[in-house]
């Protein structure tokens, strides 16, 4: 901000605009998004001694061991956990890639050893078929009552309409002058006091 001379009041004039300032700001800025958005990406927890001098066979092992599951952990895969468990597993991963294994004798291998539960992402079988088709399940459940809840208050079958009889209007008019007859008497004394 710079004055006008013949003003007093601050007003914005780019021949006073601090380029530097700006661009440090904007610099000081960026650095603390990447700090923030650091913070929050998951840690890699494998260790310097459990890497595999071959890079390809790296890359496998981390592929693979992004789809076991931490046992521990239970929603980390075991490339994301630091707990001893998942160590294990990593360990037993390049070994088995060691021996020459392929990525699918390697899974059956774990899964046969640990379970299904070990796949963060369960195979599509009979017994998880359950699993997999709960959700369309559910969304078909949630439309069918939305629909009938709807067809219900729409349905003029549930409210019928139905006129009174000649003997239930007379008993309505009659409660009606009723009331209004008590009543008559408190408005009048009420405008009395007015």
């Amino acid at each position: 901000m710079c004055t006008h001379p013949h003003l007093e009041t601050p007003i914005f004039n780019w021949q006073c605009f601090d380029l530097r300032a700006f661009s440090r700001s904007l610099v000081v800025l960026a650095l603390s998004v990447v700090l923030a958005l650091s913070m929050f990406s998951p840690s890699q927890a494998v260790q310097p001694d459990e890497l595999l001098k071959d890079p390809k066979l790296e890359a496998r092992a981390r592929a693979l061991s992004a789809v076991l599951r931490c046992l521990v952990c239970q929603n980390q895969s075991i490339d994301d956990s630091d707990a001893p468990l998942a160590r294990d597993l990593r360990l037993l991963v390049r070994e088995r890639l060691k021996l020459g294994l392929s990525d699918r004798e390697i899974l059956n291998y774990i899964v046969a050893r640990y379970g299904e539960f070990v796949l963060l992402r369960p195979r599509f079988a009979w017994h998880t078929l359950l699993l997999w088709l709960s959700p369309l399940l559910l969304l078909g459940a949630g439309i069918a009552l939305a629909r009938s809840t709807f067809r219900t208050i729409d349905d003029q079958s549930v409210l019928p309409d139905r006129n009174l009889s000649e003997e239930e209007q007379q008993q309505l008019d009659e409660i009606l002058e009723a009331a209004t007859a008590e009543d008559q008497p408190k408005v009048r004394a009420s405008e009395d006091l007015l």
